[in-house]
């Protein structure tokens, strides 16, 4: 080989050395699937997730790179999403309401999924125990059927004399075991307070109209929302629905409130999707989905807005205003 022919095969190798390892690298990047409802209604959750992973040094489109499905409100989508995800072979999936959970779970036993906000994870069948999943599921949970008769106390508190309240469920919407409890924990709640409770049910948007008549006819003081899927993306209709009804109303998100609504006391979403990243981070370091403990929320927020109060005529308690974490003027 002469000199020229020699010296351009070293700067060859020597330029093909850096691509190499760029492309190593770009094929290092892993690939996340992220399951949710709704585009719109989980903005500021899909946000607080990725400040999760911003915290740990992953920025998207450089060291993550993020495949988004929503169901748009259609529960029936969300198998086939899931399927959609497990075929492109994503690291892990981030699954936010309890039905996109439950759905992955079902699409793959290997790829690890991480729940955030879910109900109940044992009864709603995502895992066998909460220091121990099992399986390729783990996450935080944001409710627990207490927090049904948590809510009726604040509300008691809130709505003064108040003694029959009407409990707006959808039938299926946080998995039969889980509906079950909350239901169980509502009628509990309401003979230790001295409440009659309305079980008012809406199984899909259309019935809404006829759930609040039905409430107004039986002359329900009050209103307490049991958490569902469907009624998260619709929460701002229910919030109208509850103030052209006259009915004070609590809610387990803060997020009603923020729409309208007059309280809420429950878990912070957008915290336990910000900590979901801190799964993902462990996940892709090489722990074990069935190794990974379920997180539990350990502070619960209470939120109330005084202009919806005003508009129903209320004066809240200085005790109960007082307890609160934020007062929306």
């Amino acid at each position: 080989m002469d000199r020229r022919r020699f010296i351009g095969t070293i700067a060859s190798g020597l330029l093909a050395a850096p691509l190499a390892a760029e492309a190593q690298q770009a094929a290092k990047i892993p690939r996340l699937g992220f399951l949710g409802n709704s585009a719109t209604a989980l903005a500021h959750l899909r946000e607080a997730f990725l400040q999760g992973l911003r915290d740990l040094g992953y920025v998207e489109g450089r060291d993550v790179v993020i495949e988004y499905r929503y169901a748009e409100g259609k529960v029936e989508r969300f198998p086939a999403l899931a399927g959609e995800l497990v075929a492109l072979k994503v690291a892990v999936i981030v699954a936010l309401p309890t039905p996109a959970a439950q759905a992955a779970k079902q699409a793959t036993k290997t790829i690890p999924i991480v729940f955030a906000g879910t109900g109940d994870p044992v009864t709603g069948g995502l895992v066998t125990s909460l220091a121990r999943p099992g399986g390729n599921v783990t996450g935080l949970s944001g409710l627990g059927p207490e927090l049904v008769g948590k809510c009726l106390e604040q509300l008691k508190q809130a709505v003064s004399g108040v003694t029959r309240v009407a409990v707006l469920w959808q039938p299926g919407g946080q998995g039969e075991r889980t509906d079950r409890n909350n239901l169980k924990e509502a009628e509990v709640a309401a003979r230790a307070l001295g409440m009659q409770l309305q079980i008012v049910e809406a199984r899909g948007t259309a019935d809404f109209d006829r759930a609040f008549s039905d409430m107004t006819t039986a002359r329900a003081g009050a209103l307490t929302v049991l958490p569902s899927n469907m009624f998260n993306t619709e929460r701002r209709r229910l919030v109208d629905l509850a103030a052209k009804n006259r009915l004070p109303a609590v809610y387990q998100f803060r997020e009603y409130v923020d729409a309208g609504g007059l309280m809420a006391y429950g878990a912070n979403l957008a915290d336990l999707n910000r900590r979901a990243a801190t799964y993902v981070d462990k996940i892709l370091k090489g722990a074990k989905p069935a190794d990974l403990p379920i997180e539990q929320p350990t502070k619960f927020e209470l939120i109330i807005n005084l202009k919806t109060a005003k508009a129903l005529g209320l004066t809240i308690p200085q005790s109960l205003l007082l307890r609160a974490d934020e007062v929306i003027q």
